[in-house]
């Protein structure tokens, strides 16, 4: 999405909100708003979030007024969502396109989970339990991308908003 997005400055990314800890170089309001518990707690009480989900202990959610500031500004939106939150988009904005990143096979989904050494070795685990229940769920999506490379699979990703126009 980072090439996708700053070759194609029209398409923007939705900031997603978490509750867990930055990760070394993320900056707040970039790569995630990070927000306590609490704070993600009180945006689902006051219906702020288009989607949300727990994921490997945390909460991930997408702000809803970002995204619908975009939209009726005639913009293209993506977000980068899990298997719960996109079926909560889908549920939300029928008209919304749903597109699957697959992994060119199981084997390499594992190696580079490991290889970024981001995580301790139980989240891995708990990644690649969900990743299990995603690959089964393809089938519910409009489209699904092959990420053989980061080059092909963002070639493929514009093409598919250039259908769309």
């Amino acid at each position: 999405m980072a090439r996708v997005c700053r070759d194609h400055p029209d398409i923007w990314l939705s900031v997603s909100a978490t509750t867990r800890a930055p990760r070394p170089g993320e900056i707040d309001g970039e790569q995630y708003v990070f927000l306590s518990r609490s704070e993600f707690e009180q945006l689902i009480s006051d219906g702020e979030f288009l989607e949300y989900a727990e994921f490997a202990g945390n909460l991930y959610g997408t702000p809803r007024k970002a995204v619908q500031d975009r939209l009726n500004v005639g913009q293209s939106v993506v977000l980068e969502i899990e298997l719960q939150g996109a079926r909560q988009v889908k549920a939300a904005m029928p008209e919304s396109q749903l597109v699957f990143i697959a992994p060119p096979s199981w084997d390499e989904l594992v190696r580079r989970l490991t290889d970024r050494g981001t995580e301790p070795a139980d989240v891995i685990e708990a990644r690649l339990d969900t990743a299990k229940e995603e690959l089964a769920a393809q089938s519910e999506f409009d489209h699904v991308v092959v990420n053989t490379s980061v080059q092909q699979a963002a070639h493929t990703l514009v093409e598919l908003f250039q259908l769309d126009d």
